[in-house]
């Protein structure tokens, strides 16, 4: 499962690698060509881009990949899924370094780089480990607007949940993408994104009920014991109805995370709640069974009353 919180701390986990030299950098500084050819054999240097080599005995890693994509872009800056990373809400894998260009500029077309052009000017880019980045909220914007739905809303929760952006400052974005491919389609998952959620299924499996017309549930949703005490969040939860919608991913497959989550069952279901668990095949393969499951349940509960021990946590 990945959790939004490991993105949150990624930045601080990068390396900063030595700075990226261009072949004739390393000539001007006594290097022979066989000389050169000879430490990239061996692994003293690191070609992680054509023509620009790093000294070290480990692989580049992002920070010297991306100032390898810069060196000949200086009017470029990192967008989309490389700034994403660096600010702390990188859910969507990618291996290449995202530049953003003006449209019009010249832009790289080289292995492992992609380049996007935009007709929207970039505000002052922002530094982070002295790399120049696209501000939190036009990075995320600019995903969601082009990735598919169903990846969209979680890097627009994960940036919210990693206090990179607020509501507010997505609802600006967006506007200034008025016209642009993807924007109409952002503006509504801007709409419903939530910083609460902790990791990518949840996210989906809220859209999933979101879709289907079914906006009852919050996530990670508090609930109190008898002396008030937060006992468990609920990943989405029907504070009326007390149904609950639970992702068991990989994490709840160890012993002891199952006798947890046995209990954690038990004393749920002796407070009220009605437990629904899904899985991975559920929410990728399977949706109409979610939808079933949640709809049977929500028609069984259609007069409870909300529970009083959470009724305060409500947004």
């Amino acid at each position: 499962m990945d959790l939004y919180s490991q993105a949150a701390e990624l930045p601080w986990r990068i390396s900063i690698d030595q700075q990226p030299a261009h072949y004739r950098q390393l000539l001007n500084a006594g290097l022979s060509a066989g000389a050169i050819s000879w430490r990239s054999n061996r692994g003293r240097l690191h070609r992680p881009g054509h023509g620009r080599y790093i000294s070290g005995p480990d692989s580049p890693g992002l920070w010297g990949r991306a100032q390898a994509a810069l060196m000949d872009n200086p009017d470029a800056v990192l967008g989309f899924h490389t700034a994403a990373l660096l600010h702390g809400f990188g859910v969507v894998p990618s291996n290449n370094i995202h530049l953003l260009t003006l449209a019009g500029s010249p832009f790289p077309q080289r292995r492992g780089i992609t380049s996007h052009q935009t007709v929207l000017r970039t505000a002052p880019p922002v530094s982070i480990l002295r790399l120049p980045c696209a501000c939190a909220s036009r990075v995320a914007v600019d995903l969601a607007r082009t990735l598919p739905r169903l990846e969209a809303l979680p890097v627009l929760d994960a940036a919210l949940f990693a206090g990179a952006v607020t509501q507010e400052e997505l609802l600006i974005e967006v506007g200034r993408h008025d016209g642009l491919r993807g924007v109409r389609a952002a503006r509504e998952l801007v709409a419903i994104a939530d910083g609460r959620a902790e990791c990518r299924q949840e996210t989906q499996l809220r859209l999933l009920l979101v879709d289907a017309g079914i906006r009852d549930f919050v996530p990670q949703l508090p609930v109190r014991d008898a002396a008030g005490r937060v006992r468990c969040r609920l990943d989405l939860g029907d504070p009326c109805r007390m149904i609950a919608a639970e992702y068991d991913g990989s994490s709840h497959l160890s012993q002891q995370r199952l006798r947890q989550d046995r209990s954690r069952h038990n004393w749920l279901e002796q407070q009220g709640w009605a437990m629904r668990y899904f899985t991975a095949a559920d929410l990728y393969h399977s949706p109409e069974t979610i939808l079933s499951t949640i709809t049977t349940a929500r028609r069984s509960r259609a007069n409870r009353r909300p529970q009083r021990s959470t009724s305060d946590d409500m947004p």
